[in-house]
């Protein structure tokens, strides 16, 4: 991550937020290309791509007992501070998740309730309804029972197996001209957000990621087949991170329109016992 000594605009003070204490200036540099990864394997690699000033995506990732827990959010362009709204999403989704399942709550339930909380811290950002920071939502966890994902918005998940088919777990909550249809904020009211389980019959990966790269590899066959080509490479080693790093990659390779993440966490066959959950 670039490190920022002071305002581009005025050298004052730079926020944690990635604004100027003293002007309000959004800072450039400020989370630029961002890169996380967990101990088992799980990482995320963000972008601010070619053609804007900030990033305004955002992406956390923890572990707690045997869950595998990412969030991924995309600030909203024609809201205020969106980016901002975006980091408070992905943190507060990502701590309520790890603490309702350390509680003993079944996926469903955390991926709600998580959501829910997501969508009232970024609603108390609001100077008004007027002037709401707004973001997506993607949630996903993985366990030994299973993948879980649910969403507000148009930020995705996808299957992506070893071997064999992937497939979309989530469906963009979008309207006419792709505009969308629902997102995290003050006026958008209380969060709804939808959840899908799915019991793998191998190993694989479960990716989160921003419309920055899904405009670019839009389905499961063409994120494989990068994932494939990278791996068929002479120095095709590494695991995850390289795997997301190869994604954001392509996307920038493909004009880099938006701000770009990617996020994949290792997934291991389902073992027997209490159904994954609803569909």
């Amino acid at each position: 991550m670039t490190g920022i000594t002071g305002c581009v605009l005025c050298g004052g003070t730079v926020a944690p937020d990635g604004h100027c204490w003293h002007c309000g200036e959004a800072q450039p540099a400020f989370r630029s290309h961002v890169e996380i990864t967990t101990d088992d394997g799980a990482a995320g690699v963000s972008d601010r791509g070619k053609r804007h000033g900030i990033n305004a995506d955002a992406m956390a990732l923890t572990r707690t007992g045997m869950w595998t827990i990412g969030v991924v959010c995309d600030g909203v362009s024609m809201s205020p501070r969106g980016e901002r709204a975006a980091r408070v999403a992905a943190e507060v989704g990502v701590t309520a998740l790890a603490e309702r399942l350390r509680a003993g709550a079944v996926p469903e339930v955390a991926l709600d309730e998580a959501a829910v909380r997501a969508g009232r811290a970024v609603a108390a950002l609001a100077a008004s309804v007027d002037a709401a920071p707004a973001c997506t939502y993607v949630a996903g966890i993985a366990g030994p029972e299973g993948i879980w994902s649910a969403w507000v918005g148009d930020s995705r998940a996808h299957w992506l197996p070893d071997e064999g088919p992937g497939t979309a777990l989530t469906e963009d909550d979008t309207g006419e001209h792709e505009a969308l249809a629902a997102w995290l904020g003050a006026d958008a009211g209380e969060p709804a957000p939808r959840i899908r389980s799915y019991r793998p019959p191998g190993p694989g990966r479960l990716l989160l990621c921003t419309d920055g790269l899904w405009r670019s590899l839009p389905d499961t066959d063409t994120l494989r087949g990068v994932l494939a080509r990278r791996r068929r490479a002479p120095a095709g080693g590494g695991g995850l991170l390289e795997d997301a790093r190869a994604l954001v990659d392509h996307a920038l390779d493909a004009g880099g329109h938006d701000n770009i993440t990617a996020l994949l966490i290792p997934v291991a066959p389902a073992t027997p016992g209490t159904p994954a959950g609803r569909a």
